[in-house]
Formats: structure tokens, sequence, C-alpha cells
């Protein structure tokens, strides 16, 4: 079934394409109903409107929050076509059937979004007809047809071109999907707005409720083992610089776990201001390096940490990939190369291999927002806020004897860089400018400095040591000394510091705490 569209309602605060899209229909001779700032842009096009207030023969008032709210609006919205109660109630009352509403909301998460909006700003922002009537015209989406968006002008006139003027019953069913989609979204919106604001005024950073949305981005093969379903759904609004946003350009379809770990190695790749190369295996990194030349250097060095674990993983780099560095990454099986770009010859080189995936990812403009951090439990949701990791080491305080030299700075400021991005209980040793030995995942820190060392494919002698979280004990500290660690960078905090402290200072190794760890589980 299909519905010939006779009557439009239009009221959009996105005025994107609007006249372009009114002017197309009035090609069928459709009649425009329209409010406000619409109806007068409307006019100044040269396109002929009503105003609703004239139709509904009901002034506007109160500022504009009373204009849609009558039966002449919602009655030819919500009656069925093909119910004789329902049309001869409208008859008798003078109720125009509506077959198509244009609507768009209230910016509200744009008003909440600037730093000076006041909750009367945001409360003026709750769109009240919009919603109603966007819902009222998808729950009669048999007969009306509700558009919400300017991409699907287009595609509304196409086929109003290939119909003669109509919208069929499966379109329409698409489109009130969308709808409630979107007002799930806005009211879900308000909700985690109001829900931070207190009784006295003050805000609290996370609501009592919680809501967000996601769009379905892609299936996938399955999850982290073939036996589970899995799917990839991408966030309102997310970070352009994320894995949300990667365009992948070649290579086989990404799988679940290629997703988790392309994510983890994009996100520590960034947290580099040199050209950096980072490779990630099982989300953790099994090499990474910088290099004030050029990014094959980097990756050269990245590959030198653990090659052979480096055999079908992850890499990642913060600049666009070139022809030298390409080249470079030709020589081993990689699962997914990630960058901001890849000039033409690297890309020629690279998509040689069949099935490597290469994903272009926008690099970081400027200060991106901290956004939230999501871990499904069994009947719960945590969230936090993403852990920066941007600490100041010159600003860490020294508690050795010892002072680090302005070299040991420099691989301590980027074993601390790196470590954020290993599973605790973390441990890494590190040169100012690569990552040697990698101890992740141990239940105790101990084990871990014993992994990272027994790992090192290049000589432990001279290197620093960072470690996610506090040594509770000597014994970490005199088996660094033994490895060569002449530096150490951690949170601090232990009731046992002294004994740590102790220890570094018998092995005339400097030890700097930086007040804040960074556990990642």
């Amino acid at each position: 079934m299909s519905n010939k569209i006779k009557k439009v309602l239009i009221s959009v605060t996105d005025k994107k394409g609007i006249v372009d899209f009114a002017r197309e229909l009035k090609g069928f001779d459709v009649e425009i109903l329209s409010t406000g700032g619409t109806a007068a842009q409307l006019r100044e096009a040269g396109i002929d409107v009503t105003d609703v207030s004239d139709y509904t023969g009901f002034p506007e008032m109160m500022d504009g929050r009373l204009k849609t709210l009558h039966p002449k609006i919602h009655g030819g919205l919500l009656a069925l076509r093909n119910n004789e109660g329902h049309v001869k109630s409208a008859l008798e009352h003078g109720i125009d059937m509506i077959d198509m509403v244009v609507i768009n909301l209230y910016r509200f998460e744009d008003t909440v979004g600037k730093e000076e909006c006041t909750l009367e700003d945001a409360v003026e922002n709750i769109d009240i007809g919009g919603p109603t009537m966007l819902r009222a015209a998808a729950k009669n989406h048999r007969f009306v047809s509700v558009v919400t968006d300017p991409e699907n002008y287009p595609k509304i006139i196409e086929e109003m071109n290939e119909t003669g003027g109509m919208i069929s019953e499966a379109t329409n069913f698409a489109l009130a999907t969308k709808t409630f989609q979107l007002t799930a979204r806005y009211d879900g919106a308000i909700s985690n707005y109001l829900g931070t604001i207190e009784k006295d005024g003050e805000t609290k950073k996370f609501p009592d409720t919680f809501s967000m949305q996601f769009d379905k981005a892609q299936d996938l093969r399955y999850g982290e083992n073939p036996h589970q379903d899995a799917v990839f759904y991408r966030e309102k609004n997310a970070p352009i610089s994320s894995i949300s946003s990667a365009k992948q350009l070649h290579g086989k379809e990404l799988s679940y776990n290629n997703i988790m770990d392309s994510d983890a190695a994009w996100q520590m790749a960034c947290g580099f201001d040199l050209p950096t190369a980072v490779i990630m295996k099982h989300s953790n990194p099994c090499g990474a390096a910088t290099s004030d030349g050029n990014l094959k250097d980097a990756y050269i060095k990245a590959m030198e940490t653990d090659p052979v674990s480096a055999f079908g993983g992850i890499v990642s780099f913060n600049r666009s990939v070139d022809m030298e560095t390409a080249q470079e990454l030709a020589k081993t099986f990689l699962e997914v190369i990630i960058a901001p770009g890849f000039d033409k010859d690297a890309f020629d080189i690279l998509t040689a291999k069949k099935n490597v995936r290469l994903l272009e990812i926008p690099a970081p403009s400027g200060t991106q927002s901290a956004d939230l951090d999501f871990r499904r439990v069994a009947g719960g949701l945590l969230i936090q806020e993403r852990d920066p990791g941007r600490d100041d080491i010159m600003k860490a305080d020294v508690v050795t004897k010892k002072t680090p030299t302005k070299e040991e700075y420099q691989a301590l400021d980027f074993a601390w860089r790196a470590v954020k991005n290993v599973k605790s209980n973390a441990i890494v040793f590190a040169t100012k400018d690569q990552l040697v030995g990698v101890g992740a995942g141990q239940m105790s820190r101990v084990d871990s400095v014993h992994i990272a060392k027994m790992k090192a494919n290049l000589p432990t002698q001279g290197t620093v040591l960072a470690s996610d979280a506090f040594f509770p004990f000597r014994d970490g500290v005199d088996m660094a000394a033994e490895a060569g660690v002449t530096a150490i960078v951690q949170p601090g905090g232990s009731i046992r510091d002294e004994e740590a402290i102790k220890a570094a200072d018998e092995h005339g190794i400097a030890m700097i705490f930086t007040g804040r760890r960074h556990f990642r589980h």
C-alpha cells in the first residue's frame, strides 16, 4: 500500500535543503503547512505556504510554545484512512488528512553542550510539539510519511517521481523506525542532562539513570570466538579521531578482535607527539617507538621490541604511511595497519597483500574532549571517564637521592605514556624512544617485572622502568636493578613506599612518583 502525498506539514530547526525540498514537493501540487521561521524562509523563496495558525484558526502563543498542539493537526496525522469512524469524525470537525510531516527538533544536545548553558536555556530547548507530531505520524506510518533527516530529501523526491507522488508503506515504515530512534535519543539526552541537576542547582557528573544510543555499523563474522555472534555499533556523535570513524580502504572484513586491538593500538599511537609506531597484540603493545626522523625508523624500532609477537599483529601510526615505511610493513604478516593516511605509493605496495586491512582514521586535532568508557558486567554497566594519561613527568616528585638525568626523564616520559596502555599489573622497560620489554596482566607485580625482562629482545642495561601502580615490595626494584634499570617511574602511595625507595637508593636508581596510577583491566 502507498499513500498519495497531498498535504505536508514542514517545521524544521535544521533548514539545510528545506527550500529545494519544498519546491520539489510543490511540483506534485502539494499543499504545505508551516510555522514560524520555516514558513518565513519558504515564502522568501517564493514558495506558497499556509500558516498552521491560519489552518487551525488558533494563533501561535506563549512565545511559540503553543502552535501545533491542536486536534486539526494531530487528527490529521493519527486518523486511519481505512477506518470509517475516523474518517467520519475528521469530516465532522473539518480535519484534513496530513500525509507527510517534515520535522527536526530543537537543538537540545547542542545547547547543553555549551559551557555557558543554564538550566533555563536547556529547558527552553526541550521540543514539545515536534516530538509529539513525529510520534503521531510515525505511529500512523501506514498512511503518513515522517521525514526527520535532510539526507532523506533526495530519496523521497526520487520515489515520488517514480510513483507519481506516492510513498510506499515500506519506505514509511523505515522512516517511522528512524523517527522513534531519534525521539528515543532526544528523550535520553534530556533525561541524562536533567538527571545531573541537584535540588540546589549544583550539578553532578553522572545522572541517576543513563541512556545512550548507538548506530549499527556492521555485522561481524563472530565475536571473540566462533561460537559467539557479534555486531559493531557506532556511538552517536563519536569522536572524529576514533576506531568508530575509521574508513576501511582495503582487506578482509574486520573481526571483533580486530576492532578491539585496533582501538587499543590507535589510542596508544595518539598518546605520543613525535612520529610513532605501535604494534598491538591481544590489546597489549608488543612494540612501540618514536623517531625524530621518519616513520620508517619508528616502525623498525617498534619491531625490534618483540618481532615474534609482532607476527599477525595490529600496527598503528600517528602519521601518514609513506612508501619506505610500507616496504618495511610488507615484510611481515600483519592483520591491520592503521594511519591518518597512506601515500599513493604506500597504498599500492600494501594493497598487493590481499587480506591485510588498511584503516584510515583522522588524526586528532587539538585536545579531544574526554569521553566515557563503558564496561558491561552481568546485570549492570560500569561507566567511567577515559584515562587521558597526559601526566607531566617533569612535575613528578623525585623521592630518591639520585635525580634522573635529562635523557632519563625523556625515557621515563616515553615509558609512562606506554605503560598506561598495558594490561595491569603492568611493567615496561624503555629507552627515550623505544619499548624494550613488556610485562602484562600478572597477578603479582614482580612477575610482571620478570616477564618484561624475560621478553626483552633488546638489552635492558641502561633502560628505565615504568609501573602502572605502586611497588608494594622491594623485590621488583631489586629485579629491575639486576636488569640494569637506571630510573623508575611509578605512582607512589603504598604504605611500603620507603622500602622501595630504600632499595632504589641502594642500587643507585633514580625514582619518581607521579601521584597518579593508570590501571587498565
